[in-house]
């Protein structure tokens, strides 16, 4: 069980899902800038958020609600959680996000942590949650399964051993840096190509120190 002191940002699961190096450089290091995607989904979330808490077809919907589980170590905001009325039923979280549905599945492990937290809260199971993608304006169900549950876990202690270290990873360019906010502060390809000369300096000594042993 982790202290009240000790919590991380939830949101942070999915900025370590996509890349370590972002969420140590955000979490870490405290930098940030925005972007056009960035920008749009953040006006999503404060429309999902800032709502009033309204109850609709025997569903109590609360917006923006607080979260928290010391097991996991995560503390966050829901966007909306709806809670059945009538009939009574498990409350589903629902996460609003900008665009389309993704192929890779961040977005299922950082709804995945919202139900761990409230499971954890109201002493309850939650089998699934959805996702409403601002581009096609529907919602997707998401199971909770046990891969996901392991994976968002997993995650989690993964994100609180990399801030023990306070370390942040080195770059790794690949085809989506292209679209991290962080990309001018992250200058991949700039470190890659740093990381490839020392790389080859090395080795070139060592062959070099190689050479005269032989002679």
């Amino acid at each position: 069980m982790f202290a009240e002191d000790s919590l991380l940002p939830l949101s942070g699961l999915q900025h370590l899902a996509f890349c370590e190096r972002q969420w140590a450089l955000i979490h870490i290091e405290q930098q940030w800038n925005e972007n056009r995607w960035t920008a749009e989904g953040r006006l999503l979330h404060q429309n999902a958020d800032e709502g009033p808490d309204e109850t609709r077809g025997g569903v109590r919907i609360v917006r923006g609600l607080a979260i928290r589980s010391l097991r996991l170590g995560l503390s966050g905001k829901a966007d909306v959680v709806e809670f059945p009325i009538q009939p009574p039923g498990p409350p589903l979280p629902v996460e609003y996000k900008r665009g389309r549905p993704k192929s890779e599945h961040w977005d299922e492990i950082q709804l995945c942590a919202q139900a761990l937290c409230l499971e954890e809260m109201l002493s309850t199971a939650i089998a699934g949650g959805a996702l409403y993608y601002g581009e096609p304006r529907r919602r997707l169900d998401v199971p909770f399964d046990a891969s996901l549950r392991q994976e968002t876990e997993d995650l989690a202690r993964r994100m609180h051993h990399l801030y023990d270290e306070q370390r942040t990873p080195a770059p790794r360019l690949t085809p989506r840096c292209k679209k991290c906010s962080l990309h001018q502060i992250c200058e991949p390809e700039m470190l890659e190509r740093r990381g490839s000369a020392s790389v080859f300096f090395r080795r070139s000594l060592q062959a070099n120190l190689r050479g005269h042993e032989t002679e």
